[in-house]
């Protein structure tokens, strides 16, 4: 039985790319100190890597989306910091998009004494926190559920946003560069935030110090296409000169 239990563990990690403990406890009806003996044979094994709250397979992602199990547990503070720092530039009855990603999703908790502020988001987990604030007006784009992000894609999603006159836009990426801009590893996202960054709004993007100088699959916008970047500390002088001359915003805690 373990063997066939381990066997199913890399199954579904093949199909979900992703998996939390807790789930893998439910799913096979054993103690989560059995499922920790499965995951540490798997992973002396090499066929998976431990990340905040669950497991990933240890070869995913050359090159493909990260998990967000993965994404979500790294640089915790900072992408909280950035998410408060961006909640700030919120105004009472703004219509703001906030984008799927593991920096984003912190702005809820930020937002909540704002005053007929609308919410448009693609983002599962933006949507679940927004349930604890009966405040908050959530607009959803429905479309299909991607799992890597946790959130909507397809072209329902680009249809819905054509309906919405958004006063702030707020952006996720996971790598920025001079040279490549903004940049995200899947191509279904790449479209929706291609899209967002043409848009007559304000757009802000969230990025946290250690997404400088990195580069992903595709590049959704340049960063002088950028009205603000937020991260929690001054980046390094040549963007800092590069913000200067692009009229781009740089906004610190």
């Amino acid at each position: 039985m373990k063997i066939d239990r381990i066997q199913q563990i890399h199954e579904l990690l093949k199909r979900n790319h992703s998996v939390s403990l807790n789930d893998l406890c439910d799913s096979f009806g054993v103690s989560k100190n059995t499922i920790r003996r499965d995951v540490a044979e798997l992973e002396a094994n090499g066929i998976v890597k431990k990340v905040y709250g669950g497991i990933v397979l240890a070869d995913e992602g050359t090159g493909a989306p990260e998990p967000f199990a993965y994404r979500e547990g790294r640089n915790v503070d900072a992408k909280k910091l950035v998410a408060q720092t961006a909640a700030a530039q919120v105004q009472d009855g703004d219509v703001i998009y906030i984008d799927s990603g593991t920096t984003t999703m912190h702005m809820i908790p930020y937002l909540t004494k704002r005053r007929y502020l609308t919410i448009v988001t693609a983002s599962v987990h933006v949507i679940n926190a927004a349930g604890s604030y009966p405040g908050l007006n959530i607009i959803a784009t429905g479309g299909a559920l991607y799992m890597p992000s946790n959130a909507f894609v397809g072209p329902s999603v680009l249809a819905a946003l054509q309906n919405y006159n958004l006063s702030k836009i707020f952006l996720a990426s996971t790598g920025i560069s001079i040279a490549h801009g903004a940049t995200n590893a899947s191509p279904l996202e790449c479209e929706i935030k291609r899209s967002l960054a043409q848009k007559n709004a304000e757009t802000f993007l969230l990025v946290d110090s250690s997404k400088f100088d990195k580069a992903s699959l595709m590049t959704y916008c340049q960063l002088a296409d950028l009205n603000a970047i937020i991260t929690e500390k001054e980046p390094d002088e040549e963007y800092l000169n590069y913000f200067e001359k692009h009229n781009i915003k740089l906004i610190l805690p």
